[in-house]
């Protein structure tokens, strides 16, 4: 499948893939809308509540979340173990043309990037002393996930239009069962359809502002 870089709004690069006709990331601005999403709405408003801080990423795609986790978890002095799922990794000719540390002025994130990209899929790598990070090559439906094991979700998975089949009740049962208690999972997803089967396996529904683009996103709470 044939996957494009393209620059986003905000200056930033995204993927395009023209056979799904679908963006990796928001076009008014990746760094944006993860920024707004992952770390504004899930990884600071967990951090608030304790020092260590286990995140599951669905879809781990360009790095750009784990990226931006990286560099907020250092200025709030906070430890990370970091699992991602990618079940289609993108390749280096890709992931080292991204530009990333440029756009966020960041030098000094050059290389634990390129570690988030080029450590072996399956094993534990520590990034830097207070980040670990494990990459699963396979998708959230066939993976084996222990129960309880996770503060905060990324749910960042293409939208319902394009995987359907990673927003139903069955899926959300599994990550609600891998949820810690007060647990969060954060999407930029807001449709109703989602908000009801996150309701109904369990978690605790609030409605925020979404990023640029989108008028809102959802933030579930695991009681």
């Amino acid at each position: 499948m044939e996957r494009k870089i393209i620059t986003t709004s905000d200056g930033s690069h995204s993927i395009f893939i023209p056979e799904l006709n679908e963006h990796y990331h928001s076009f008014h601005g990746a760094i944006q809308e993860s920024k707004h999403v992952f770390i504004e709405a899930g990884l600071k408003y967990v951090a608030a509540q304790q020092q260590t801080i286990s995140i599951l990423e669905i879809g781990l795609g360009t790095g750009l979340n784990a990226l931006l986790t990286l560099m907020e978890a250092q200025a709030l002095s906070k430890a990370i173990h970091y699992t991602a799922l990618e079940a289609f990794p993108l390749g280096s000719d890709i992931t080292n043309a991204l530009n990333y540390i440029a756009a966020l002025d960041a030098k000094e994130y050059a290389d634990p990037f390129e570690l988030i990209h080029s450590s072996e899929w399956e094993k534990e790598t520590r990034i830097t002393t207070t980040y670990s990070l494990k990459k699963i090559n396979d998708t959230l439906r066939h993976v084996s996930l222990p129960g309880d094991q996770f503060d905060l979700i990324y749910f960042d998975a293409f939208g319902p239009p394009v995987q359907p089949e990673m927003w139903t009740e069955e899926v959300f049962s599994k990550i609600y069962t891998t949820t810690r208690n007060k647990g969060v999972l954060v999407t930029y997803c807001a449709k109703g359809e989602v908000k009801r089967t996150l309701k109904k396996v369990g978690f605790a529904i609030e409605n925020l502002p979404g990023p640029p683009g989108k008028r809102e996103m959802i933030r579930a709470v695991k009681i």
